[in-house]
């Protein structure tokens, strides 16, 4: 008997490789006056200032639980 230890056995694990990540383009094309705090809070928080400021944005739930409750405010392409 000697006292040689097997070679310990490699696994490969594969990662998925995800094809390019979709991108929101969110353009504000309307004015934010008369629109309640939480609302104008939600614009700012998505990158946009002014009317027709745009922002590209990785598109994720969470952009778009906010896409949704300013929706009416932005015009939205899926990239």
């Amino acid at each position: 008997m000697s006292d040689e230890k097997p070679e310990a056995t490699k696994k490969t694990v594969k990662k998925k490789r995800t094809s390019k990540k979709s991108i929101l383009k969110l353009k504000l094309v309307k004015s934010l006056i008369g629109s309640t705090k939480r609302q104008r809070e939600t614009v700012k928080g998505l990158g946009l200032r002014k009317i027709r400021d745009t922002v590209e944005l990785q598109d994720t739930p969470e952009i778009r639980g906010m896409v949704k409750k300013v929706l009416h405010l932005l015009e939205v392409e899926k990239s």
